[in-house]
């Protein structure tokens, strides 16, 4: 017999609505919250979104980023992030590093002296040190990078949006959208409070973060729907936690499925995917929690139309038909 790891047994009868208003006003608690946070503590903009100077180095030695960042911190430079790029292409000998400085404050671009002091500081540790490349996002540019990845951000919620209002009812489509906002910006408050860097990765996590929600959602409602037409009668609370309960073991293997990847990642992957991983691990736990705890409640709130689609538009025909 085939071994089948259970993290929760085959039938469950959690009642998920029995403190729901403790679980969904700590929701709407946590979503003011964090916008609070981010509109009083702000995000700890990186480079993409600040601006700054990318400076890529070659050399034959290997990269040391213990031994570049000791030599650029009596410089004061700001904000430097410091990774080693690897490429199977890359010969042996050829050793590619990346560096991002930040603008200082007040400065619309980091200044051609500054780039001196960085470059002479790298050839003391390295004299074979080559800079291949450097490149320079001004506060304009920055600007626009912002506005872009909010509109990133808004569009794929309006698409999941028509996609969930599409397939379902409207009301699921709500709370859907609801449980995605929530996860998206108690993500944001959490990187707000401690402050840490939020750049061009994260706003593909909080992408990505969406698309892991409303699949989720769409799981869990798309069983419901299941159950609206089995169980005619069953009280709309009662079927919403049998669905909760039959598509549990799917949702929790699938998140921890999921949080195990992301943990080995956080812990070996380096800095460079750091920031990355933190906003998945986030949007993982937070969107198995919105789909338990909050587009359910919203659902229940608003109701839904349980009749056959046919005997709806027969209603509404009958209502058109006395208006002309």
């Amino acid at each position: 017999m085939a071994f089948r790891l259970k993290l929760v047994p085959e039938k469950t009868s959690i009642d998920f609505f029995s403190i729901q208003w403790l679980t969904f006003g700590s929701s709407i608690f946590l979503m003011v919250a964090s916008v609070v946070l981010v509109a009083v503590m702000g995000l700890n903009f990186g480079v993409d979104f600040r601006g700054g100077t990318t400076i890529r180095t070659e050399s034959t030695n290997a990269v040391d980023v213990g031994a570049y960042r000791a030599a650029l911190d009596p410089l004061k430079l700001g904000d430097i992030t410091i990774t080693e790029v690897s490429d199977p292409s890359f010969r042996a000998d050829r050793h590619v590093a990346q560096i991002r400085l930040g603008a200082r404050e007040g400065e619309e671009a980091v200044t051609p002296e500054v780039i001196n002091q960085l470059e002479g500081a790298l050839r003391a540790v390295d004299p074979q040190i080559v800079f291949a490349s450097v490149e320079s996002v001004g506060a304009k540019v920055s600007g626009e990078l912002i506005w872009k990845a909010v509109g990133a951000v808004v569009l794929g919620a309006l698409g999941i949006l028509v996609y969930v209002w599409v397939r379902f009812e409207w009301q699921i489509a709500v709370g859907t959208i609801a449980s995605l906002i929530h996860d998206v910006l108690v993500t944001l408050g959490i990187f707000a409070l401690f402050q840490i860097k939020f750049d061009l990765s994260i706003v593909a996590a909080l992408l990505t973060i969406l698309g892991y929600s409303v699949n989720d959602c769409v799981v869990v409602f798309d069983r419901f729907r299941e159950n609206l037409a089995k169980y005619k009668v069953m009280p709309l609370r009662d079927m919403m936690n049998l669905t909760a309960n039959e598509t549990l073991s799917r949702t929790v293997m699938t998140g921890s499925t999921t949080l195990l990847s992301l943990f080995a990642l956080l812990i070996w992957g380096g800095d460079v995917i750091r920031g990355f991983v933190f906003a998945m691990i986030l949007g993982v736990l937070f969107g198995t929690y919105s789909t338990l705890y909050m587009a359910k409640n919203i659902v229940l709130f608003i109701g839904i139309d349980r009749r056959d689609k046919e005997k709806r538009k027969a209603e509404v025909d009958k209502y058109a038909d006395i208006g002309h």
